[in-house]
């Protein structure tokens, strides 16, 4: 059985509400080139109608004050949308940052950790050293017999 593992983002987009979904797809969409060009051939569109085709009984004749209305309430609403989608973006631009700080401090609490294992085994590495070399200076020293185990006895004028 696999665990599978969810992101910050995953969870915050699960977060979302439906009112803040909807910003985030009409910024999407307005803020594209395919919005633009559905946009000025729409203009073109209305135009073209009521000026050729219903010259005489056009709904919005030139200088097109109905289509006015409705570009001054797009203008309106796209401002809003734009507003709530920058608010939204900010909010994931906070939440990345407070990842980041959280991974950060993790980081460092796991960096100090291994420097701690790293001290302890330097420390040991310099016992080691030290116990080395008095073993070392321990093996040359003048009251060990050549051939036997245990120290030697002194040499010297004593009592036979």
């Amino acid at each position: 059985m696999s665990e599978h593992k969810t992101t910050w983002h995953v969870r915050h987009k699960e977060g979302l509400s439906r009112g803040e979904r909807a910003a985030d797809v009409l910024r999407n969409g307005m803020g594209s080139w395919t919005f633009v060009g559905i946009f000025i051939l729409f203009m073109a569109a209305w135009a073209a109608v009521n000026t050729y085709v219903l010259a005489v009984a056009a709904w919005d004749p030139y200088p097109y004050i109905l289509l006015n209305l409705f570009l001054s309430m797009l203008a309106g609403l796209q401002g809003a949308i734009l507003l709530i989608a920058a608010k939204r973006q900010d909010a994931i631009a906070a939440a990345m940052a407070r990842h980041d700080y959280e991974t950060d401090v993790e980081s460092k609490a796991e960096i100090e950790r291994l420097m701690a294992v790293n001290t302890r085994q330097l420390e040991l590495l310099e016992e080691l050293r030290m116990l080395l070399r008095g073993a070392e200076s321990h093996k040359d020293s003048p009251l060990r017999p050549a051939g036997g185990d245990g120290p030697a006895a002194p040499t010297g004028t004593g009592p036979r």
